[in-house]
């Protein structure tokens, strides 16, 4: 009886904590909510982009959904249709942002946030981890903001023991 008395109690506590949401770790992502579309190209050849970014789940993520769309080219004769989900989260543990995202070849990234620049305009992940790959390959995305309605996205990858090397780059422009 004692417990039940006790877990009544805390219950709305806990309840409340799990609902309680800090906005301002996602001050530096206010520029990248909504609806983006856009050109880019690399190992892929060129292609067209949409993407959008959204706060789920009570504020405790931003979910990030993109598609990739490449026609067929002298190097890429069936051209290519590429997907990825994405959320990104604090892990308070860490005390760090987290990337991660779910690619449509089976590739899951999972990332850190390495390093932000004071003005908040250029944001670097570093994967921790790429499942469904050989071992020691890593992966960057830098993120530009150029203006209020233009993101640059970089993406680069480096094979066990290499530098990086760019892989994608991509101009984002908001639709909405």
């Amino acid at each position: 009886m004692k417990k039940l008395l006790i877990i009544c109690i805390l219950f709305p506590f806990a309840l409340t904590g799990q609902n309680t949401v800090n906005a301002d770790q996602w001050i530096p992502f206010n520029s990248f909510f909504g609806e983006w579309t856009g050109q880019g190209g690399g190992e892929s050849g060129i292609g067209t982009y949409e993407r959008s970014y959204q706060i789920i789940l009570n504020g405790k993520f931003i979910e990030v959904r993109n598609k990739s769309t490449y026609p067929p080219s002298a190097s890429n004769a069936k051209g290519e249709v590429h997907e990825d989900l994405g959320y990104i989260s604090y892990d308070r543990a860490l005390k760090k942002l987290r990337l991660r995202q779910f690619h449509i070849e089976g590739f899951v990234n999972e990332y850190f946030l390495d390093s932000i620049s004071p003005d908040q305009k250029l944001m670097v992940f570093v994967t921790e981890s790429i499942e469904n790959i050989p071992s020691g390959w890593k992966a960057k995305e830098t993120y530009r903001i150029l203006s209020e309605n233009e993101l640059e996205e970089t993406f680069e990858l480096a094979e066990p023991g290499k530098e990086y090397a760019g892989y994608s780059k991509v101009l984002l422009k908001r639709v909405k």
